[in-house]
């Protein structure tokens, strides 16, 4: 008997040890609910944020296919609706026809391509000099075209237009001056280099001093080495630019002057449809604007990840 009383106090301790335990599971038990629950909120909360946001970004973009798909009548009624009640297909046949489209392709692509292919060449050089190359002022140069970026673009309009005319590139009839005048002053971009200068620091060191060893100049470090290993950058830089070039409506518009034959796209569709002289014009006009941004809007979702993983790689610092 003398031995179970003393045995007494250590149950109790065992017992008290034990419902510690338990209240300690429950109190875990509790904080993960609570968590799961505040978890399971937080997400519910971000995507009816991102479905809202989702919604008011692609609204115009229906609204755009919608409207061009409408009749002249359906479009000027008060109450607009959400789909048409006829569905006009001439209104893309109309469009085509008065908006001279494979003209203001070809002028476009034209612009586009060697004005992306020029920036793409002054981009590597200028990033690789910035990036690889040691001269006096380097560091003060590179930070004086940074803080040129802060200049609105609006601002070099005046300044570049003075400039093509003193060529002569500006002249009624002189073609190959006018798609000069809308290429050549735009193929050096400040951002893109500084882009790809980024990606080039990232480069290891020891990658051009093995060149160095098999006997490789500057010249084909860059262009065997460099160049390959940045590709994603650049394909980034190729991606923005031709859309860039695709979008460009002020300074085209200022060297082209009324000349139809030099438009680019948006000039074309700008001074096609400047008046509206029908009802049914509306409808024309919004389809001509879906064939237009269609092609870019293609040329984002199919090429998306590359852009990201251009800027992604520019961001990250090796």
């Amino acid at each position: 008997m003398a031995k179970q009383k003393q045995n007494y106090p250590y149950a109790a301790e065992t017992s008290g040890y034990v419902l510690a335990l338990k209240g300690s599971d429950a109190s875990t038990a509790t904080k993960e609910k609570v968590d799961k629950v505040a978890h399971v909120f937080q997400l519910i909360v971000t995507y009816l944020f991102l479905a809202l946001m989702g919604v008011i970004i692609i609204f115009p973009f229906y609204w755009m296919i919608i409207t061009s798909l409408k009749t002249g009548e359906e479009i000027q009624q008060s109450v607009q609706t959400f789909f048409p009640h006829v569905i006009r297909w001439e209104n893309y046949t109309e469009a085509l026809t008065r908006l001279d489209f494979p003209v203001l392709l070809r002028n476009t692509l034209l612009v586009g391509i060697i004005s992306t292919l020029g920036t793409l060449i002054t981009t590597i050089l200028a990033a690789y000099a910035f990036a690889r190359l040691t001269f006096k002022g380097r560091d003060f140069i590179f930070m004086i075209l940074l803080g040129s970026m802060m200049i609105p673009g609006e601002m070099m309009v005046i300044s570049n237009y003075i400039s093509v005319s003193r060529l002569g590139w500006t002249a009624s009839g002189n073609y190959f001056g006018n798609f000069s005048a809308m290429i050549v002053p735009f193929w050096v971009s400040i951002f893109y280099i500084y882009l790809l200068r980024q990606n080039f620091k990232q480069i290891p060191n020891e990658l051009y001093l093995a060149a160095k060893v098999d006997g490789k100049s500057d010249w084909e470090f860059l262009w065997k080495v460099m160049v390959p290993l940045a590709m994603p950058t650049l394909t980034t830089i190729f991606i923005l630019k031709l859309m860039g070039a695709w979008n460009s409506y002020v300074w085209p518009n200022l060297i082209a002057s009324g000349n139809k034959n030099i438009f680019l796209i948006t000039n074309g569709l700008r001074e096609t449809f400047s008046a509206a002289d029908n009802v049914n014009d509306y409808g024309a006009q919004m389809a001509a604007t879906v064939i237009v941004t269609v092609p870019l809007l293609l040329l984002f979702i199919f090429f998306r990840k590359y852009i990201m993983r251009g800027v992604g790689r520019a961001g990250i610092k090796g």
